[in-house]
């Protein structure tokens, strides 16, 4: 390829991911910022629970109507309207001086990250070709989840003084990165297929797009069926893991120290105990390799989750005893002691092994679901379904989300803080069993169905009217 398309493929592919990373990052800022938002605005802690629950209810159904108008015309415009949506509603929110009107700008930003995480997800299966999907989409999640541990980690350091500065450094961030998207180029729908390069070589277009019709068949496809209950079991198991951040402050609050000093600490240690999400890459690279041998994702996704239930487990039990804090020293002062936890503080050293291990397994599982369910689609169907996709794992996460915060509730009077966050992050683990065992049911046909999509792009290359 020559090198100036490559190069502007390389600064979209970029573009594309950053404002990935940036969408979760709208998302991530509230967690950890609760205790101190509660209080400013007079709510409860599970209040903000509600938000957050909500707000992913708003991104799933946003993203079907995005994903789905997607598959239908340009990409590109839907993109640029939708990080201006998002981005205009983050500025607004900092306005905010009670909590319906913290609510109401929260679930308009809502409405436009659902166009990132549906559209993108579209753009990027284009821009890659087939066999490097499994990677191209670990850097996907790797960049959502750097964008979330980058809104946890701002919302845990300038968000201690005064919680709306995130909120405006993530929407500056975010509407420089629009202006840069308007210099991207919308790659062809389908140019990644191996079966339409002889379409893509005559000059000529896939211009299939969706039907309302296509839906019904796409939800009666068995491997979509496998794929999209796993997603919400899923994240009904994994989505209690918002109350991380509050667990770790909690674990700080235990050793004597202020919510304040806290909020910092904790969310610095969160940011450390994440690093192991990196691995994605591997396990998207890694998820390529046992495709093209025969052992398929599935199995990858299902040893990662298996693996790592019973890590984080072992991860919320772990206390943070013997901190050594400067108590209301500056940010500096207090990310050098964290980082000298980190290599002489036996528990902190023993807290960062486990959860390394955990994210490590856990991590194989995005990539590796988003490579199947995008093999087994047509591409004017990919947006449409990761909508769908979204919904299926929003109302999985507002659900463990509402939960959990009633879990930790109830358990308040029975437990002390942070037991009470142990025990109830602990118990959700147990809904893993069900999503691996729809990873043992779709083993018996994804195979069919990627083979059916195969088939279907070449028949349609081979000249029975690959225009539509």
């Amino acid at each position: 390829m020559p090198l100036k398309p490559a190069l502007k493929q390389f600064f979209a592919f970029t573009v594309f991911i950053i404002l990935a990373s940036l969408d979760n990052a709208a998302a991530g800022v509230l967690p950890p910022l609760y205790a101190i938002i509660a209080r400013d605005l007079q709510a409860s802690d599970a209040a903000l629970g509600s938000v957050t629950a909500v707000y992913i209810l708003i991104v799933a159904v946003a993203a079907v109507f995005w994903g789905y108008r997607g598959d239908q015309t340009s990409r590109k415009p839907l993109l640029f309207w939708g990080t201006l949506v998002w981005v205009s509603a983050m500025l607004l929110t900092t306005l905010a001086q009670s909590f319906p009107l913290f609510l109401l700008f929260q679930m308009v930003t809502a409405v436009g990250v659902g166009g990132i995480s549906s559209l993108g997800f579209s753009v990027i299966s284009d821009l890659v070709p087939a066999h490097r999907r499994g990677l191209a989409l670990s850097l996907w999640s790797v960049s959502q989840g750097i964008g979330a541990s980058l809104g946890a980690l701002l919302a845990g350091t300038v968000g201690a003084f005064d919680w709306r500065y995130p909120f405006w450094i993530v929407a500056g961030v975010g509407l420089l990165f629009a202006i840069l998207f308007l210099f991207t180029s919308e790659p062809r729908r389908g140019q990644a297929e191996p079966q339409l390069q002889p379409v893509f070589a005559q000059g000529k277009t896939y211009d299939y797009r969706i039907s309302r019709a296509d839906i019904a068949l796409m939800l009666r496809q068995n491997s979509n069926r496998w794929l999209l209950w796993q997603s919400f079991f899923y994240s009904l198991a994994f989505g209690s893991t918002v109350w991380i951040p509050r667990w770790a402050v909690a674990r700080v609050q235990a050793e004597g120290y202020t919510l304040e000093t806290a909020t910092i600490v904790g969310n610095l240690i969160i940011a450390v105990l994440s690093l192991g999400g990196f691995t994605a890459v591997l396990s998207g690279h890694l998820g390529d390799r046992w495709q093209q041998i025969g052992r398929g994702r599935a199995r990858l996704a299902a040893l990662g989750l298996l693996v790592a239930a019973p890590m984080y487990v072992w991860l919320y039990f772990i206390p943070f005893r013997n901190l050594a804090l400067p108590e209301g020293g500056s940010f500096l002062e207090l990310a050098t002691a964290v980082l000298l936890a980190f290599v002489s503080n036996g528990w902190v050293i023993l807290a960062f092994v486990v959860a390394f291990t955990a994210v490590t397994f856990q991590s194989a599982d995005p990539p590796n679901w988003a490579a199947m369910i995008t093999d087994v689609n047509l591409p004017e169907h990919r947006g449409t379904i990761i909508g769908i996709s979204r919904l299926f794992r929003a109302v999985g996460n507002a659900i463990s989300v509402w939960l959990a915060g009633w879990l930790f509730a109830s358990l308040t009077g029975r437990l002390p803080e942070p037991e009470n966050y142990a025990v109830g992050l602990a118990l959700f683990q147990i809904l893993v069993l069900p999503a691996l065992l729809c990873y043992l049911v779709l083993q018996k046909y994804i195979a069919h169905d990627r083979a059916q999509v195969a088939q279907q792009l070449t028949a349609r290359a081979q000249g029975q009217n690959p225009a539509g």
